[in-house]
């Protein structure tokens, strides 16, 4: 829903979609953090270098440790120098971080919020940002609950006549339907649904967004977008790395919590969806919660069949010998929080009947790639699929990260006085094709939620109904007098044989990426 006080600026009028994000304080809690200086700073900093950042745009950062404002401007002058897209110019950044001031305090000492709220008012007076209040909680989920309890105490959580307050809350949103549920009531008591921005930075990038363009803004493709037309749909997300030093975080989540329940299932409600009335966010997110309604659940002994978890073990990955999960730093001895996880799941509707989607995730994989490749069916053997010659079948690959961008494998006759076909791609690049590089996803996402859109963001319900589908599985893991095997792989491998085996049941494989 978006806010209604959200204004439109006419002399943008027709060269837009979307509302324009007005001025207002964001205070970001947790601002020391690697989050805040990896990624929010250096986006803020890409906004104003495009020129789309709110004219009075203020930040400040609330953490605990003693620092001045300038010590807080140095220091994210230099991660800004490190990480952001383009290069940061003297005279751009000078102006950027009068903008940036910082706030010490604990995040339980209700002296500090009062502060606060005395610091934003002086800062609506100074800056124009006409009480508009935009919270980052860019800390851990256990410290959501006493940060929004001292909002709500000093009244930060209301916004003044004609201005507005929402609070971002970063992932991990929750580590099962119980915990999700609880962590909802939390943040809903302070700030209501519409105000609350849950952020999964997949549905930043780019090519992510284009999915919705791709399937219902081409005619040529929504007709065959269906069970009809399409065999199945694979979506990987591959990675290099090992746990990097998040040990002690990824042995308590696991790849299956980690990605699937967020990222993963994100990817296949936009794949999936059906035609929204129109692109207001509640119309948007509506669809995708039917998607996560009509999935099939996979309970019980199911699991063994339908999912396949595995765990790297020692191996080499692009030349260099890693060492195995259990050697990692920080996991417990004899650790079963599985690396890799592949599942085959259904969704119960019209659209998608009998259709697979085939969902991995890994770490310590030969390469770094997210991908939703839509398999198509096979020409029928009339005139060239004969008995002793078959070709490939026509596959829509949709590149979320790294190469963003689209490709089309068709079927092609080679040139000479034989009929000999083989294939060929259709294929386009964000960066050849525009000329420029696309933004990171924190940019739209944070762009946004100061607009006042949320159709990049997760609703309670669907955050929930997600949580419901995994803890089936991880109960079947976990909870079971007979768990699945979780079965191992080496590192530099595309991942256990038993991933492989379960397509093969069905007549498919997996996509070399």
């Amino acid at each position: 829903m978006t806010d209604k006080n959200s204004s439109t600026n006419p002399l943008r009028e027709g060269l837009v979609s979307r509302t324009v994000a007005q001025p207002c304080t964001l205070v970001i809690f947790g601002a020391t953090g690697d989050l805040t200086h990896r990624k929010l700073v250096p986006a803020l900093y890409n906004l104003a270098a495009d020129g789309d950042l709110p004219s009075g745009l203020t930040v400040v950062g609330f953490a605990r440790r003693d620092k001045t404002d300038e010590q807080f401007r140095s220091e994210l002058e230099a991660a800004s120098r490190k990480f952001s897209r383009q290069t940061v110019q003297d005279a751009l950044w000078k102006n950027f971080e009068e903008s940036v001031f910082y706030h010490r305090s604990e995040f339980g000492d209700a002296e500090g919020y009062k502060s606060l709220v005395e610091r934003l008012d002086r800062i609506d007076a100074e800056r124009g940002t006409g009480g508009n209040r935009l919270f980052y909680l860019a800390v851990a989920p256990e410290q959501f609950g006493e940060i929004l309890e001292h909002l709500k105490a000093c009244g930060l959580n209301k916004a003044k006549e004609g201005s507005w307050a929402r609070v971002i809350v970063e992932k991990p949103f929750g580590t099962d339907l119980p915990s999700a549920s609880e962590l909802n009531q939390i943040v809903n008591s302070t700030f209501a649904e519409e105000h609350t921005y849950r952020i999964d930075h997949f549905l930043g990038k780019e090519t992510a967004q284009n999915i919705m363009v791709l399937r219902f803004a081409n005619a040529i493709f929504e007709p065959l977008w269906n069970h009809r037309y399409i065999d199945h749909v694979q979506i990987t997300a591959s990675e290099p790395l090992g746990v990097m030093g998040r040990g002690g975080y990824y042995d308590t989540a696991g790849a299956l919590r980690d990605m699937v329940q967020n990222h993963l299932l994100q990817l296949l409600c936009l794949t999936a969806m059906e035609p929204p009335t129109d692109l207001d966010a509640d119309s948007v997110r509506d669809e995708k919660v039917k998607v996560v309604r009509s999935i099939r659940p996979i309970i019980g002994n199911e699991v063994a069949k339908h999912v396949v978890r595995g765990q790297y073990a020692a191996g080499a990955v692009n030349g260099e010998n890693v060492p195995g999960y259990l050697d990692e730093e920080r996991i417990a001895e004899g650790s079963q929080t599985e690396t890799y996880v592949a599942l085959r799941i259904l969704i119960d509707n019209w659209r998608w009947a009998d259709v697979p989607f085939y969902v991995r995730v890994g770490k310590r994989l030969p390469k770094g790639a997210t991908e939703i490749a839509i398999q198509f069916k096979g020409a029928p053997p009339v005139l060239f699929n004969t008995d002793s010659v078959r070709h490939d079948h026509n596959v829509l690959v949709i590149r979320i990260q790294p190469d963003e961008g689209i490709s089309l494998r068709m079927e092609a006759k080679m040139p000479g006085a034989t009929l000999r076909i083989e294939p060929v791609k259709m294929d386009f690049h964000y960066g050849t094709s525009f000329g420029k590089a696309s933004p990171e996803a924190y940019e739209r996402l944070l762009l946004d939620a100061m607009s006042g859109d949320a159709t990049l963001f997760a609703r309670r319900d669907e955050v929930e109904l997600a949580w419901k589908f995994i803890d089936e599985i991880e109960h079947a893991w976990h909870d079971s007098n007979r768990p699945p095997t979780l079965h191992l792989y080496p590192a530099g491998s595309w991942g256990p044989h038993a991933a492989d085996e379960m397509l093969a049941r069905d007549g498919r494989t997996w996509r070399r990426l």
